[in-house]
């Protein structure tokens, strides 16, 4: 009577971790995509260095400001993981290094700029006209399915 218990057990055992393993993408983390867009053309109005959160993360953020008002946040170099559901997003809470920072960032404003495009070289994302970047001064890298920032950077600093 055990045995057949204990074969169910694992049966379900099984299920359950192949049903982990495909809600989590793990294999994202040992893939790359890297992406090389062209930077605008436009003024700097903002640049700031990206922090490890969760993942390894580096390279540049930048605010580019065309003659015409349209804003671009531009990620040069960028280094990360891919990872499941990773966005930009622009927030109002600030930078922490740390593990303390991995989680703030969903605990204020923010504005979703899109999905991350890839994970190695440089990207463009649009900033709408009404976006505040007084008020949302900091950028994460943000794993929404898993509410974990990445890395980051303050715009302000």
């Amino acid at each position: 009577m055990k045995k057949p218990l204990v074969r169910k057990l694992l049966i379900a055992l099984g299920i359950l971790t192949l049903l982990m393993g495909v809600v989590s993408e793990p294999w994202l983390l040992f893939m790359n995509k890297s992406v090389r867009e062209a930077s605008p053309a436009g003024e700097v109005t903002a640049h700031a260095l990206l922090i490890s959160h969760e993942h390894d993360t580096s390279g540049t953020v930048q605010v580019l400001e065309a003659p015409d008002g349209t804003r671009t946040l531009r990620l040069e170099n960028l280094s990360t993981s891919l990872g499941p559901d990773v966005r930009i997003w622009l927030s109002d809470q600030p930078v922490q290094a740390g593990i303390g920072g991995w989680f703030a960032f969903d605990d204020g404003d923010h504005l979703d700029l899109g999905p991350l495009k890839g994970d190695q070289g440089d990207q463009n994302y649009a900033i709408p006209h009404n976006a505040d970047l007084t008020k949302l001064g900091s950028v994460s890298l943000w794993c929404a399915r898993f509410h974990v920032s990445f890395g980051a950077a303050d715009l302000n600093s």
